[in-house]
Formats: C-alpha cells, structure tokens, sequence
C-alpha cells in the first residue's frame, strides 16, 4: 500500500485524465477501477489517522484532558 500522498497524487492524475474525455471505454474502465481502490485506501488511512488524533481541552481548573477527535460527517 502507497502512502496517503503518493495514493492522493495518482488519483488527482487518474481524474484529470478521465476529465479530459479522450480515453477509450476500456482505459476510463479500468482508470475508474484503480481510482476506487485509491479512493477506499485514502478514506481508510484518514479514518486511522483520525483515530489517532486528539484534542487538548482545557479544563475549568486550568488542567488539560485529551478527549477524541469528532468524527468526520
């Protein structure tokens, strides 16, 4: 598996040659096919990170607490 950015790039290349609308129904297929999975690896790896992140909140006695990330909508 691709690192979140190298994944991101390839799609933004896969979307800009799809945009382009030049592309054989064969090629658009199988440049679909691979920007899915790019896409499902992507929202994984974010869904990880996001895990893994969280937030300071500062309490009313001037201490602080770790409390989750707010997922994502």
């Amino acid at each position: 598996m691709a690192n979140f950015e190298e994944s991101l790039k390839r799609l933004e290349k896969i979307v800009e040659q799809m945009e382009r609308g030049d592309l054989p129904l064969e090629n658009s297929i199988k440049l679909f096919e691979e920007g899915m999975q790019l896409s499902a690896e992507c929202k994984t790896q974010l869904e990880e990170a996001e895990g893994k992140v969280q937030i300071l909140m500062k309490q009313r006695n001037g201490s602080m607490k770790a409390e989750p990330f707010p997922p994502l909508k």
